[in-house]
């Protein structure tokens, strides 16, 4: 099985809805079926718009004070997101 196959057929209208929606999102103009005249640039946006939508990554941040200082302040970062 290819990475390209869809397991659940049935949400074969829907992902292409979605490859639409982040195509416009982005500014790439996509055409029904065939798509080959897309830059890797152009293509690529499609693709990591889409995953940004299903994975976003989150960001909190923090203002921390040491215990032992109270002069050594600093601010943390934490980023997470879904690994897939």
């Amino acid at each position: 099985m290819s990475k390209s196959n869809i397991v659940v057929p049935e949400a074969k209208d829907a992902l292409e809805r979605f490859k639409m929606e982040a195509a416009n999102e982005v500014g790439v103009s996509l055409k029904q079926g065939y798509n080959g005249d897309l830059t890797s640039k152009q293509a690529g946006s499609i693709g990591g718009q889409m995953v940004n939508v299903m994975c976003p990554v989150r960001q909190a941040e923090y203002d921390r004070t040491s215990e032992h200082n109270s002069w050594h302040t600093g601010t943390v970062i934490y980023t997470y997101g879904l690994a897939v």
